[in-house]
């Protein structure tokens, strides 16, 4: 593992990345709350999990929309519209399937276009070739009473920087992590 970012859990700007794994979603939450504007959040409409706006952290219920299309034409269609908009802060799609390499360069382009990150929640091990980094996100036991724990590995990144790390925050806020803390234990570099 290479010597981790600054700001590890940061996404590169106006690139798609991925997140799988028990912890996606709240990896997804943390990134909307990093990124200011509207957050696009695109599932299939007969997904039984909606995120409860009462549940979420202070500042994204009023920033959040919801698009609901019924078939993954129509998701990958939302998407790649709502990464074009450049007032998009972030973009979270939820794809059934894995996205084949056209429909993965059709939507990087579409983030290059609008200037906007992308982050796609799969499956375990639905990765995607096109896409710039993927995560492996789960949530691990708090250290302390109070605190929500996760484990964020980055565990591929066109760029070539892995890494694993360990935020925890006062659970209620999903604020930023205090700390974040690389594999070692050690918190990264300011």
């Amino acid at each position: 593992m290479d010597a981790p970012d600054p700001d590890p859990p940061s996404l590169a700007p106006a690139r798609i990345h991925e997140a799988e794994g028990p912890g996606r979603h709240v990896f997804a939450l943390f990134q909307a709350m990093r990124h200011p504007g509207p957050v696009f959040w695109i599932r299939r409409a007969r997904c039984p999990w909606t995120p409860f706006p009462g549940g979420l952290p202070p500042g994204l219920t009023d920033r959040l929309r919801m698009i609901r299309p019924n078939s993954d034409t129509d998701l990958l269609w939302a998407t790649e519209e709502a990464l074009r908009a450049r007032v998009t802060g972030i973009v979270l799609a939820e794809p059934q399937r894995p996205l084949s390499l056209t429909a993965g360069r059709r939507l990087q382009l579409a983030a290059e276009a609008g200037r906007t990150t992308g982050l796609m929640l799969i499956r375990q091990g639905a990765g995607s070739n096109a896409t710039e980094s993927r995560w492996h996100c789960a949530p691990l036991p708090a250290t302390r009473p109070g605190m929500a724990r996760q484990r964020w590995a980055r565990i591929k990144n066109k760029r070539g920087l892995l890494g694993e790390w360990l935020p925890e925050w006062h659970a209620p806020d999903l604020g930023d992590p205090v700390p974040a803390l690389a594999q070692d234990g050690s918190a990264p570099p300011a």
